[in-house]
């Protein structure tokens, strides 16, 4: 008998009423969160494990997930921020040297309460028809209806960015000998961005998304990176005018993610929230300027309007094929660039490698301090 047969049964439940019964995996109770899917084939576990998912109940549109286990060193954070997880098929035998344990097992040691044996394609059609909402997943049996429906509708998201970032300076060494020193922002950057930083040979210290910028200077950066993250800039607006000198300086910066859209809002644009975001590994990006097709990692749900940006400050020099929303801004008046993608993700090819490179590159040109 197979696990699927031998689960309790669990349900989904979308704030329009909607409802998809399935079978219980990981741990047990009540989950409520923004439900989102992505479409990536593999990355499970680095997908469960970005802090920028913080809040949301994570539909895997591949049908089977879990077919190499889950191991200790490819984790993006310390743990999951993800409010829940839904899959149609998870695999109880993996198949890699480098597994250590099933995602069931993963999920259960994080809390994360998960459905599977569900339809996730007619789900993502849902989703995609009527939009990124909210939802909860439940092992136990509902009764009033209504009254969870009100619940869901009431939900929102709060306090992403300070659940995931780090609460003190946190030092990462260079694995080389060491250039310099970059200040990085964490707003709920993964770490594969930090380990693409310190392999080039750069100390990264990571910071409290509040931080001061004064008390970011005092570290003696040869850059600033702004990085990653869940919610919605708009929720930081502080954070928007600690960053604004940044973009009329002369040290080499870099947003990634949410980065990317608080300093387009520190230049003076506008960010929009979309029908149900970019999320997974096949993301296709055209970069005007090399006049070449990137395919990108990404998970957000806000885009920067490209006609709320002013020419004289800044150009849009990425945008995503599918929908033309902007995906990459390059800024006039400062050695700053700022992308929506993930730059150290490996998508087939490892070519989005070229903007932490780029990145790296300014800082070099500056000399070692």
């Amino acid at each position: 008998m197979s696990n699927i047969q031998q689960s309790k049964q669990a349900t989904l439940l979308l704030e329009d009423g909607t409802i998809f019964k399935g079978k219980s995996f990981g741990a047990q109770g009540s989950a409520i969160g923004e439900v989102v899917f992505t479409t990536g084939a593999v990355g499970f576990q680095e997908t469960i494990t970005d802090p920028s998912y913080c809040g949301q109940i994570i539909t895997q549109t591949f049908p089977l997930t879990g077919n190499y286990g889950i191991n200790s060193e490819d984790c993006e954070s310390a743990k999951s921020y993800a409010a829940g997880y839904i899959a149609r098929e998870w695999c109880s035998e993996p198949s890699n040297f480098r597994s250590e344990q099933t995602i069931d097992a993963f999920l259960k040691e994080q809390g994360i309460i998960g459905i599977c044996d569900i339809d996730t394609r007619s789900l993502t059609i849902h989703l995609r028809e009527n939009g990124t909402m909210n939802g909860m997943i439940t092992t136990d049996i509902i009764t009033d209806k209504s009254a969870l429906l009100h619940k869901l509708k009431a939900y929102k998201l709060t306090d992403t960015v300070e659940t995931v970032s780090v609460k003190q300076n946190t030092l990462y060494h260079a694995e080389k000998s060491c250039k310099g020193t970059v200040a990085l922002y964490d707003f709920g950057c993964k770490q594969s961005i930090i380990n693409g930083i310190t392999a080039q040979g750069y100390d990264v210290v990571a910071m409290p998304y509040h931080t001061p910028l004064t008390g970011a200077m005092r570290l003696n950066p040869n850059g600033i990176v702004l990085a990653g993250g869940p919610g919605s800039p708009d929720d930081y607006k502080d954070m928007i005018d600690n960053i604004k000198p940044l973009l009329k300086g002369d040290l080499p910066v870099m947003g990634v993610g949410l980065g990317h859209q608080l300093l387009a809002c520190a230049a003076g644009g506008k960010v929009t929230k979309m029908k149900h975001g970019h999320r997974g590994g096949n993301q296709p990006v055209i970069d005007i300027r090399l006049n070449k097709t990137f395919v990108t990692a990404q998970n957000h749900s806000y885009t920067v309007e490209c006609a709320s940006l002013s020419e004289n400050v800044c150009e849009v020099f990425c945008h995503n094929i599918n929908d033309k929303t902007c995906e990459g801004i390059l800024y006039k008046n400062a050695p700053a660039f700022s992308i929506q993608f993930h730059p150290e993700a490996f998508t087939g090819t490892g070519d989005t490698h070229y903007y932490l490179n780029e990145f790296v590159n300014m800082m070099n040109a500056r000399g070692i301090k």
